[in-house]
């Protein structure tokens, strides 16, 4: 038998182990739930691991996404892979402008290349894949890109192009959100094809040397 000074003594170490592990275990389960995009708020810069084209806009994104109480990285985010801040874009599918918003997403008297109105409705449709996911940021760019009902689809439904935009997305809109001064993935998706739309996007803007 251990003489009372051992027990008090062995009883408050293990207590101290126990805590330290719950605590351990607590962070472990943190860093491997993604955090959902924050919504309102107040937000004076865009991240700088935007292209040069998509930064040209830094001002009217803050602005478009404080009307949409949105955070502008994301919104920011979703126009970097769909225009690359190119506002006459138009894909072979019919979308249109920056945010590369469907034709019927509009009203009758809508400018669908007007910058502003194309940020609002395309805004307006991401704040939709937003609620409907919950905050999973893949599923948040599968939403936007393959349509609100793949958010409940399941991936084995998503087309493989939604799959490379949830990768993409995902992935740049977290570099983005996290302070760091470029993105990985950003890069792996101007290799990938993503240069030629900046192109393009550069050429509109002026910004072509």
């Amino acid at each position: 038998m251990l003489p009372p000074l051992a027990v008090i003594f062995f009883g408050a170490l293990l207590g101290l182990f126990s805590i330290r592990l719950t605590v351990s275990q607590s962070a472990i389960g943190a860093a491997q739930t993604p955090a959902a995009p924050p919504t309102g708020g107040t937000f004076s810069s865009l991240s700088p691991v935007f292209t040069p084209e998509v930064r040209y806009w830094s001002g009217e994104i803050l602005s478009w996404a404080a009307e949409a109480a949105l955070d502008p990285n994301l919104a920011a985010t979703v126009m970097q892979i769909e225009s690359c801040g190119n506002p006459v874009a138009r894909s072979g599918a019919g979308a249109l402008g920056l945010f590369q918003v469907m034709p019927y997403h509009f009203y009758a008297s809508d400018d669908a290349y007007d910058p502003a109105t194309n940020a609002r409705r395309g805004l307006a449709y991401l704040k939709r894949a937003l609620a409907a996911a919950n905050g999973d940021l893949r599923l948040v760019f599968a939403g936007y890109n393959g349509g609100i009902s793949m958010i409940t689809a399941g991936e084995d439904a998503w087309a493989a192009e939604t799959r490379r935009y949830a990768y993409w997305g995902s992935g740049i809109y977290a570099d983005a959100s996290s302070g760091a001064s470029r993105s990985g993935r950003l890069d792996e998706w101007l290799a990938a094809g993503g240069a030629g739309l900046c192109r393009r996007a550069s050429q509109q803007l002026g910004l072509a040397q």
